[in-house]
């Protein structure tokens, strides 16, 4: 932990660890939570609030949390919209959202894998929130490095990923403002971009500005496909980094 400027005895450490009985409760509270509360369909894992994330949040759980984690649990929610609006709803303003959740060959963990793109449409300033980072990680973490993701918006282009091994998706987001969430469906925003330059056809220099770069226009599709499949991080969207940059340790920091 100290890599994440985190002081702490290794026997500290495996006391968090053999506290946990696998949940993540003493994790938090080592970290700085004054109250942790956990939420399940069932209470027969010791959750401390019953609730089925498929059905709207209650209302004396909205904005009642300034920390909500999802360690791979929501993409086992058939309702995932609504069970991450739950997620948004339940953050007071100011909170921070996290997200480790399946992006890639994970079919059959759960209902649904996910693509950056999702995140980075959903935890918009139209919906109450920003987007601090995203990451993607393989697993198993041999390197220890993860990548760090743009929005699919601001590079014109869809971040996809093909590669051998399982990838985990670490979403952080932090909520600005209490609005309606969701009161417009996002859109995914290489659709958005085509239904714009739909309406400026006319216009050969807005037309000519979203056009892909020459060697993605006349460079053989094979050749694409095989540099990904030696590189699938090398597509230039993907940027290394490691958890012991300043990053992680100020995200440690923050107040739950």
């Amino acid at each position: 932990m100290s890599r994440h400027g985190i002081d702490v005895s290794s026997e500290a450490t495996k006391k968090i660890f053999s506290d946990a009985s696998g949940y993540c409760e003493p994790l938090f509270r080592f970290l700085g939570a004054r109250k942790v509360d956990s939420l399940d369909i069932s209470t027969f894992e010791g959750a401390s609030i019953q609730h089925d994330m498929n059905e709207p949040l209650p209302k004396e759980l909205s904005e009642r949390f300034t920390f909500v984690f999802d360690g791979g649990s929501i993409e086992h929610v058939f309702h995932y919209p609504v069970a991450l609006k739950n997620c948004m709803q339940a953050l007071s303003i100011g909170g921070h959202f996290i997200a480790v959740t399946p992006a890639n060959n994970l079919m059959g963990h759960g209902f649904y894998q996910f693509s950056p793109e999702l995140f980075f449409r959903a935890f918009t300033r139209t919906n109450g929130f920003e987007i601090m980072k995203v990451f993607l990680y393989e697993y198993p973490w041999k390197s220890a490095v993860w990548y760090e993701v743009p929005d699919p918006e601001s590079v014109r282009s869809r971040v996809g990923l093909k590669n051998r091994h399982p990838v985990y998706l670490i979403a952080w987001a932090k909520k600005i403002a209490s609005v309606p969430i969701f009161a417009q469906p996002p859109q995914q925003s290489d659709y958005a971009a085509a239904w714009k330059r739909s309406a400026t056809l006319s216009d050969p220099t807005q037309e000519q500005s979203c056009r892909p770069p020459f060697y993605k226009r006349y460079a053989p599709a094979w050749t694409k496909k095989l540099y990904l499949t030696i590189r699938p991080f090398g597509s230039g969207l993907y940027k290394k980094v490691s958890p012991a940059d300043g990053l992680f340790r100020r995200a440690s920091k923050l107040k739950i």
